[in-house]
């Protein structure tokens, strides 16, 4: 089966920006929907955004909307989210995932193919 690798995590100040990439493997990325979840210390996986290439829907959690960006690169089997104006709340491991059936979906069961996350720490 496929997989997916995220990278670009890291340690920043509030007010910084990062952009993290996800790269697929094993797979084309077209025309799955590609998700970006993240989890806290103790807490439960939340969606951030969602880009489906079946609808063109674009859509983000409202913390984060109108700082951040998610696109993809279908020339390198890549997808990016780009996030603007750090929080400490942003703290967690980031993850990518990808469904075959195209469509933004709540479900995490909905998501065949996860990557090993990357993290994200937001601390002065």
């Amino acid at each position: 089966q496929g997989q997916l690798v995220e990278s670009g995590g890291g340690l920043v100040q509030p007010g910084g920006s990062l952009r993290l990439s996800c790269a697929a493997y094993g797979f084309t990325i077209d025309y799955y929907a590609i998700k970006w979840f993240r989890q806290a210390p103790g807490k439960e996986r939340e969606g951030v955004a969602c880009n489906s290439p079946i609808d063109e829907r674009t859509v983000y959690r409202d913390s984060v909307k109108g700082r951040s960006t998610i696109s993809r690169d279908n020339s390198k089997n890549t997808v990016y989210l780009q996030i603007n104006s750090l929080k400490p709340e942003d703290t967690a491991v980031y993850y990518c995932a990808a469904d075959y059936d195209g469509y933004c979906l709540g479900e995490l069961s909905d998501y065949e193919y996860w990557g090993q996350g990357t993290q994200v720490t937001v601390s002065s």
